[in-house]
């Protein structure tokens, strides 16, 4: 086989072939309520020897009763935002419940903020109130994280959250000893960060694989990927190809493919995705394997895709929104 034109860098498709056929031609292409004082008003006489600025009263303490009352109302749509996030399925629904659930707790603090607590509990809810607070603009952080897909799954999430979780379940703890006050709005917790990795070539999901093809997958990128080969609507497989490695595919039957694939860190085996740094691309070409048969022949189509840019690449591939990523 004639080596690769040397061309701009980009992803490389190449066709091979088994048998005594000759190699089938790849893919072609490239890759890549103010006012102002004193301004315009009348006049007001009065008393000339003093005069007075009056303060607004300060508020009445709300009874233990009332105030139970008060936390207990402030901290259930707090809960409902965090198991929220918990449930999430795909990075939309994270990004919009990360953004709720910063929502929820900038209005708990400021419904908090605006009462006046039993004299005895008032230094724990300053400080609960200063932590909810805390918490949102955390939140803030991260959903920007969510947006970049720096952080792809909910226990992600929760772990970039760690240390404001915790700080607002100490506050939430120092305040219900205060007076047995219902805030324990913190039922998470978070992991701690982590790697994990299948084995080179373990299948995500598998399929029927007894045609005669193979596809060879070469990972010269920085981070672990999955690819999966889509026939149609239904999925051949999925194969999980570590970073710097090689897998072959054999048993690939006849038809025309799509060929989509995800890069990341940390694979999430229950959520089936990368938990941090992660993309999604597809191969804009689909890619057709095919056996012949003749009266002494049996004749095959195999291919070799890479999934990182090289000197003579010769397919294009494209982004793919998460929502349309096979699952």
């Amino acid at each position: 086989m004639a080596g690769p034109r040397l061309l701009p860098s980009a992803l490389v498709l190449t066709a091979l072939s088994l048998g005594a056929c000759s190699a089938p031609t790849g893919v072609t292409g490239s890759q890549e309520i103010s006012g102002v004082a004193g301004q315009g008003g009348g006049s007001v006489s009065g008393p000339s020897s003093s005069t007075e600025s009056s303060a607004p009263p300060a508020s009445t303490a709300l009874t233990p009763e009332a105030y139970r009352g008060t936390i207990q109302d402030a901290g259930k749509p707090v809960r409902s935002a965090l198991s929220g996030i918990g449930s999430a399925r795909t990075l939309k629904t994270l990004d919009q419940r990360v953004e709720r659930a910063e929502t929820a707790l900038n209005q708990a603090a400021d419904d908090l903020g605006s009462v006046a607590p039993p004299e005895a509990a008032r230094t724990q809810h300053d400080a609960y109130v200063a932590s909810l607070r805390d918490f949102a603009t955390a939140l803030g952080m991260t959903r920007g994280k969510v947006g970049s897909r720096d952080l792809c799954t909910a226990p992600a999430v929760f772990t970039d959250l760690g240390a404001s979780l915790k700080e607002l379940d100490r506050a939430g703890a120092a305040l219900q000893s205060a007076g047995d006050y219902p805030a324990d709005v913190v039922s998470i917790k978070a992991a701690s960060k982590l790697n994990r990795r299948l084995g080179n070539g373990s299948y995500v999901r598998r399929g029927s694989l007894n045609g005669r093809s193979s596809l060879q997958i070469d990972n010269g990128a920085p981070r672990d990927a999955v690819v999966t080969l889509m026939r149609g609507s239904s999925r051949a497989f999925s194969v999980y190809v570590r970073k710097k490695s090689k897998v072959k595919v054999r048993g690939i039957r006849d038809g025309s493919y799509r060929i989509f694939f995800t890069h990341g860190v940390d694979w999430d085996s229950k959520k089936r995705a990368f938990s941090r740094e992660c993309s999604f691309e597809r191969f804009q070409e689909r890619v057709s394997f095919k056996t012949t048969y003749t009266a002494t022949q049996i004749l095959w189509h195999d291919w070799r895709i890479t999934l990182h840019a090289i000197t003579g690449g010769t397919a294009k591939t494209g982004p793919v929104d998460p929502e349309d990523f096979p699952g």
